[in-house]
């Protein structure tokens, strides 16, 4: 794969921009957000429609691509493509496990475990699709139902994304862009404006996803604070909110993933996990173990039937309402999740990755799901006597801090709640600012946006956010976010295609552009002795003009780059800001040939063969690159580079 320089200008400001990505989201957006803003209504009707049409004729797309996502993660994890790794082989992963899994948590779920919490199953519980509403029966369907929106099929589509994200970004050295896991199917199309639409429906999806989010997010704090404090729950407190929680998330994002995105996430899964244990240790202990392993086996007993659901022969609007709404949540959400999954992931194995993705954040949202979910149903059924379920139906925000008051210590146990619900919010804005910063930005590989880039995202979220509660046009653009999941679907699609292709040549040594017509020449270097004249054609043919491309897009903005080239020997060297450099060279060298019988290794009368042999500053042997193409000369300077800068 050839490294290529995304559009931009020389102003010094801007020079890390990809112009028309920047701009063109930044304009959509605008628009949308003054259109649903100025026009709510309108807006409203226009999206209400456009989502019904859509679920209407291409539910069951939704449903099948689900599906086929959660497959195609189980077939990569089992399959000797689960061996492969995010980055080189030799790589190690960049944040232990215990904070890998916390940002995964704090990332993929956040405000929703918070909000869905209670509501979710008690919502089920008093409607459910087919058993009798307020019944155990009814309290059982619920979790099962719970469980299946919360459970690996969602976290299948995350884990798509964020793997061809990781995989393409990390190991082939393209930009941590959506783009890039096109590579396989499109080809160098990808820099170009197919690529610029990719992405900027990315950010679109993402930012707008992320702001109903933090509308979620901000009415729910609002209202535990009129509940703690006695504090107005009006719009503009939820707008001073936005402004506040978007300053902290500010400092974090500039702050970088590897300190205060991660230590958030860490300090969110903390404060989660104690407020849990309070309710699982405060409320029926053993019932709700036992829930607890019962759900799961009812989850499972259920799994092949609501997997492919449908309600076909007795259609039913709470398909729409409900399943339907997650799968294109879920899918409208991937970009953001996915990529910032990515982005923290590298050198873990594809079956590392896809195991921990979809069993690890799924448990731990089982057992929440249980501990609040069951406790609220119980709760319902006798000390409250429906006044949980009541809290459910007149506003979805209160339904935690109803939950809570029959608990001790309900004030603390508010307070942490909104506490976490805070963390929760910046820690939303500030992974999702670092990640529509890296969309935006010409980042070559996975290095962060700079810091004006990250500001700049996290201001217009809380603008967007802010816009959209005052002017009540929340609503319309979350419908908005769930429409553009269609097209999206189509993209994963597309992206487990890609993602397939390119592991298969990975698996077997072979670019997949131009394997098959230089496979006869690697084959004859291999069984028959190359001369010194056929090893110096190859350097000119092949490694010269890889090294001249190489340098020729490194030294496009800023000298770092520089070719040295000595009789057949090419030389690349490339500068960093430390003071240190790399250097890859490609050079003729002779070698006896193995001895076809004994009496020939003793009297040495073997023969001599030329090789293309590379060398590089990584701290590896010399290596032997006879036959490469010039793409695969391309692709071992890049994994080499990688290695040393990983290094460093």
């Amino acid at each position: 794969m050839e490294p290529k320089t995304i559009y931009s200008v020389g102003f010094p400001m801007i020079s890390s921009m990809n112009v028309r990505t920047f701009c063109g989201a930044s304009a959509i957006i605008l628009l949308l957000a003054v259109f649903t803003i100025v026009m709510p209504q309108t807006a409203s009707t226009v999206f209400a429609l456009a989502q019904n049409w859509t679920i209407e004729n291409f539910g069951w797309f939704y449903v099948t691509a689900v599906v086929v996502f959660f497959v195609l993660m189980v077939c990569l994890a089992i399959g000797p493509m689960g061996r492969l790794r995010l980055g080189p082989d030799d790589s190690e992963p960049d944040f232990p496990f215990i904070s890998w899994v916390a940002m995964l948590f704090a990332a993929g779920m956040g405000i929703g475990l918070m909000y869905f919490g209670v509501a979710e199953p008690v919502q089920h519980y008093i409607t459910p699709p087919e058993a009798e509403p307020g019944t155990l029966s009814a309290a059982r369907e619920a979790m099962a139902i719970t469980y299946t929106h919360w459970g690996f099929h969602g976290w299948a589509i995350y884990g798509l994304v964020g793997l061809a994200l990781g995989y393409f970004a990390h190991r082939k050295g393209l930009p941590l862009a959506m783009r890039s896991v096109f590579h396989p199917l499109i080809g160098d199309r990808i820099y170009g404006p197919w690529g610029d639409l990719i992405d900027i429906f990315a950010i679109c999806g993402t930012l707008f996803g992320i702001s109903t989010s933090l509308g979620l997010g901000v009415s729910q704090i609002v209202v535990g604070l009129n509940v703690l404090f006695g504090l107005p729950a009006t719009p503009w407190m939820q707008v001073l909110l936005i402004g506040i929680v978007v300053g902290l998330a500010t400092i974090s994002v500039l702050s970088g993933v590897g300190k205060g995105v991660r230590r958030l996430s860490e300090l969110n899964l903390v404060i989660a996990v104690c407020l849990m244990l309070f309710i699982l240790l405060a409320g029926p202990t053993l019932f709700l173990i036992r829930a607890y392993v019962q759900n799961f086996g009812l989850y499972l007993d259920h799994f092949v039937l609501r997997s492919f659901q449908l309600y076909a022969y007795e259609p039913r609007a709470w398909l729409a309402d409900w399943t339907l709404f997650y799968w294109a949540w879920w899918i409208s959400w991937s970009p953001f999740v996915g990529m910032f999954i990515a982005r923290i992931s590298r050198g873990r194995t594809v079956r590392q990755f896809i195991i921990s993705v979809l069993t690890v954040p799924t448990a731990f949202t089982f057992l929440w799901m249980t501990v609040f979910g069951n406790s609220a149903m119980a709760l319902d059924m006798g000390a409250a006597q429906g006044a949980i379920a009541d809290a459910v139906q007149t506003d979805l925000s209160t339904a935690l801090f109803k939950f809570l008051e029959y608990f001790p210590l309900p004030m603390v146990t508010s307070g942490l709640a909104i506490a976490l619900v805070m963390v929760f919010f910046v820690t939303s804005a500030d992974s999702g600012a670092l990640i529509l910063a890296n969309l935006s930005a010409r980042s070559t590989e996975d290095d962060d946006a700079p810091g004006w880039m990250r500001v700049y995202w996290a201001v217009l979220l809380a603008v967007v956010s802010a816009a959209l509660l005052v002017a009540g046009g929340l609503s319309a653009l979350q419908t908005a976010t769930l429409i553009a999941a269609l097209p999206f679907t189509v993209i994963l699609l597309l992206t487990g295609v890609g993602l397939v292709r390119q592991m298969n040549a990975d698996l077997t040594g072979e670019v997949i552009e131009q394997a098959a017509p230089h496979l006869g020449a690697r084959l004859r270097y291999i069984l028959a002795p190359a001369t010194r004249e056929q090893i110096g054609r190859q350097i000119d043919r092949t490694a010269r003009p890889a090294l001249e491309e190489l340098h020729q897009a490194l030294s496009t903005d800023a000298e770092i780059a520089r070719l040295e080239t000595e009789g057949d020997t090419v030389t690349l060297w490339i500068d960093n800001e430390k003071g240190r450099s790399f250097h890859y060279s490609t050079s003729p060298h002779s070698r006896p040939r193995p001895a076809l019988t004994a009496a020939d290794a003793k009297e040495n009368r073997r023969a001599i063969e030329w090789r293309m042999m590379a060398s590089s500053s990584d701290g590896k042997r010399p290596r032997d690159i006879t036959g490469f193409t010039r793409e695969q000369v391309v692709s071992d300077v890049l994994e080499h580079l990688h290695r040393w800068r990983a290094a460093l």
